[in-house]
């Protein structure tokens, strides 16, 4: 899980990655979304570690923070 600060005290953006089949599924969640629930799904994940990790990395240089 990864987050960054929203300017709102205890309101982080957060990306997730669940396991999901061979994979993992990669979710945003917006600041005060519920974290327990399934978020925003942004992608998916797959492959060795090490390309799971260039994979995950891309998602969060890529993804968009701003409301």
């Amino acid at each position: 899980m990864a987050t960054k600060d929203s300017g709102s005290i205890g309101s982080p953006w957060v990306i997730s990655a669940i396991r999901a089949g061979k994979g993992m599924r990669v979710s945003l969640y917006r600041p005060g979304d519920n974290t327990d629930i399934e978020g925003e799904v942004i992608g998916e994940i797959s492959g060795n570690p090490r390309e799971m990790g260039r994979q995950l990395r891309t998602f969060l240089e890529d993804t968009l923070l701003e409301e």
